[in-house]
């Protein structure tokens, strides 16, 4: 009988310069200043992901993720199953918030348990598709550049779906931008907008106004969550399914956005609720009757790999483009295999567990521990 008892947690912090700058409304990226979680069991096999943390979003940092994990969550799970998640749930959300941090160890003990048995975690969530249409951020830019952004990455990815970061003040460059990139690709693409809470309910409004032409499928966290009455006046007058991000992180969170009439949609992210906690909140959207899209939190391969598991192994997650392709901007990776995007799809892996395979020497390079 195989021992899928957990023996050691560790988290391994390393740093990857992206090739630029990603902007946007609530911060700046230049640098992936990640985390690589390990589970090991007694069986001999360690399941890994990727932590990123986002200080300007939750809170955490590179440091604090290492922190908390080597700290209270690793010794919490040593001695458990990997198979033992609403235990792990329970002894993680004793400690609030750390969002990343429980997410990371929860992937990574799937990730775990799929080796040992021998079976792809996208089968074990759910198996529902082999691979999923792609959907790339574009950071603040003057629309030109943008534009060429979007153009090399239908060329040479084939995506045809955009998420435009805007947010920005005045609102009016940020629509010359989508206008710019609806006048440039007409219908051969689709775009939605993420404003990160960057503008306030009334500029939100004139916005969406001066872009009711140019076709928009999704709006995205435009203002803040906390602005409860501006947001609930603006999310009645949206023409489009208004998504709520950073402010419902947690099923409950989603619960109170959705009745309380604050987002009529739901980003999920892998890297903040894991694979166990995401389909909680899959399954609390889908009986709540509103869309999901797979979102992005600017992760590394070893992160957009658990995305792209997540998002092809339910009918509701593949029938958006997620937001897969971020990490093209990094100069680099830990991936012995880059992930590929052919035809604006990505594949989900068929490999046991996520199928990931770090480079150790990559790891060796740019850990910041060692």
């Amino acid at each position: 009988m195989i021992d899928l008892t957990i023996t050691d947690v560790e988290a391994i912090p390393f740093a990857i310069p992206y090739t630029k700058p990603l902007r946007f409304a609530s911060g700046e990226v230049r640098t992936a200043d990640h985390v690589l979680v390990r589970v090991r069991t007694a069986a001999g096999v360690v399941g890994q992901a990727e932590a990123p943390p986002r200080p300007f979003t939750y809170g955490e940092t590179q440091s604090s993720i290492v922190a908390v994990v080597e700290q209270l969550f690793g010794p919490a799970l040593v001695g458990t199953s990997v198979l033992d998640r609403e235990l792990h749930r329970a002894r993680l959300h004793r400690t609030i918030a750390n969002p990343t941090a429980k997410a990371a160890l929860d992937m990574a003990t799937w990730d775990a348990a799929g080796q040992l048995l021998g079976q792809p975690v996208h089968r074990l969530l759910g198996g529902y598709a082999e691979s999923v249409r792609v959907s790339h951020m574009l950071g603040f830019d003057d629309p030109q550049v943008m534009v060429q952004e979007a153009e090399r990455m239908r060329e040479a990815h084939g995506i045809t779906t955009f998420k435009v970061k805007v947010g920005r003040r005045p609102y009016q460059l940020d629509v010359a931008v989508v206008r710019a990139l609806r006048e440039a690709f007409g219908d051969e693409v689709e775009l939605y907008v993420d404003g990160n809470r960057g503008w306030t309910a009334s500029e939100s409004a004139r916005a969406l106004a001066e872009m009711a032409d140019l076709g928009l499928t999704l709006a995205e966290e435009l203002n803040p969550a906390d602005d409860v009455l501006g947001r609930r006046w603006l999310v009645q007058q949206c023409p489009v399914p208004f998504v709520a991000d950073e402010s419902a992180t947690r099923p409950a969170e989603v619960t109170r956005e959705i009745l309380g009439g604050s987002a009529t949609a739901v980003s999920i992210k892998t890297a903040r609720t894991g694979f166990s906690e995401s389909q909680r909140v899959l399954h609390l959207a889908e009986g709540l009757g509103v869309e999901v899209v797979v979102g992005n939190q600017i992760d590394g391969q070893v992160g957009t790999l658990a995305s792209v598991v997540f998002a092809a192994a339910h009918a509701s997650t593949s029938a958006r483009a997620a937001e897969l392709s971020n990490f093209l901007d990094m100069s680099d990776d830990l991936l012995v295999e880059p992930l590929t995007i052919t035809g604006g799809r990505m594949a989900a892996p068929t490999a046991p567990g996520l199928g990931l395979h770090v480079d150790p020497d990559k790891l060796a390079r740019y850990r910041q521990d060692a």
